[in-house]
């Protein structure tokens, strides 16, 4: 299969251009379409069908199984949404100095989805059984939370035996087995309008009463038990010389276990339900969306077959946790074993930095195409 890769080298390097120069920001709905219209037709031609799941603001969400696929046991998530405004490509388009490719969204992930298509053309040439193994999920909203695509990832992930995420391999090639979960909440503080100067007690300020509950969320983090609460956008006010009538502040949470979620959410709702600062009034929105990946002995169960496939191959695999999320938080909260991070190596992501470390593609696609046939001989993890 690696023959194969490196013969078409160029071709795959073609279509991630072709990829990298569409903006597909999570909100470019136009964009994720044409990224999945590009994919889909790819994944058709070599046997896959498609179910679309459309969407009217969102990108539209694609499942792909191969044809004579009874049962899969083994699900593919990859998202094709970026988080870079539109006309992004066009100021700093794709393009390759030395091993790096750069451009917006190449590792994050534009290039794992041109590896998984690569290597589902591997298997088509070479072990076409394996991919009757075989269903992937292309979703356009993971990088807003995976609003429209959650149930769709957990429904399809459901009874089976294995969840491989596409996210980027880590600056030194590692895989990723755990991740935080998290969500977001937004504070929208009400008070009262007055001259700062001429009456300020007649004013009542929102800014005031959002600073309280600022102080307050942030003791909620515990970074010994990997709890982090950050209130890291604010806005309020209408001039400097009024008592502000309003305030809206934007909380990013992270969690390490599942337990601590119903726990940290109790104790956020407690502290936004009553008012420090008398007449003002509080709503609260958001929650705690996306459950951390617990590295379990499920998880290093699939390691060790992935660990041993890349001795294999002469690729030697580590791993580690992060505290970004990813839709592996979804695959594993429903009880399948997951591994995150198998797609090709970079770094950047997010950044006017981001590249691609162009060798890795042949290497990561290849050692996917054999994961893949060495898990669809298997039927779970045995524990």
């Amino acid at each position: 299969m690696k023959e194969f890769l490196q013969a078409n080298e160029q071709e795959m390097l073609n279509l991630l251009e072709r990829l990298v120069n569409i903006d597909s920001g999570s909100t470019n709905k136009e964009g994720i379409d044409e990224v999945g219209t590009i994919l889909k037709a790819c994944y058709e031609e070599i046997g896959f069908t498609t179910e679309v799941f459309k969407n009217d603001q969102n990108g539209n969400n694609l499942l792909f199984t191969y044809k004579g696929a009874e049962k899969p046991s083994l699900v593919f998530v990859a998202h094709m949404d970026t988080v870079f405004k539109k006309g992004t490509a066009q100021k700093r388009p794709f393009k390759i100095e030395g091993n790096r490719a750069y451009g917006p969204g190449v590792i994050d992930m534009k290039a794992s989805q041109v590896a998984l298509l690569y290597a589902m053309k591997a298997l088509k040439e070479n072990n076409e059984d394996a991919l009757k193994s075989v269903q992937i999920i292309l979703n356009g909203d993971e990088e807003i939370g995976s609003p429209t695509s959650r149930g769709l990832i957990e429904s399809t992930a459901k009874g089976k035996s294995y969840a491989l995420i596409m996210e980027p391999a880590r600056k030194d090639g590692s895989l990723v087995t755990a991740r935080r979960g998290g969500g977001r909440y937004s504070i929208y503080v009400k008070g009262k309008a007055a001259h700062s100067g001429i009456e300020p007690q007649a004013g009542i300020s929102a800014i005031e009463e959002l600073a309280h509950k600022i102080v307050k969320l942030h003791a909620l983090t515990n970074h010994e038990e990997g709890i982090s609460v950050s209130v890291g956008l604010i806005e309020g006010g209408e001039s400097v010389n009024t008592i502000a009538p309003s305030a809206v502040g934007h909380v990013d949470v992270r969690i390490t276990l599942t337990e601590q979620a119903a726990i940290l959410d109790r104790q956020i709702r407690e502290i936004c339900a009553t008012p420090d600062v008398s007449g003002t009034s509080i709503t609260l929105e958001g929650g705690i969306n996306r459950p951390p990946m617990v590295k379990n002995d499920m998880t290093i169960m699939l390691l060790n077959i992935i660990k041993e496939k890349g001795r294999e191959l002469g690729i030697d695999i580590t791993d580690v946790a992060t505290g970004g999320g990813s839709d592996a938080s979804f695959t594993s909260a429903v009880g399948v074993p997951t591994i995150d991070g198998l797609g090709p190596v970079g770094g950047g992501a997010h950044s006017e930095e981001e590249y691609l470390e162009v060798p890795s593609l042949i290497e990561r696609t290849n050692l996917l195409a054999e994961l893949c046939v060495e898990l669809s001989k298997k039927t779970s993890v045995t524990v």
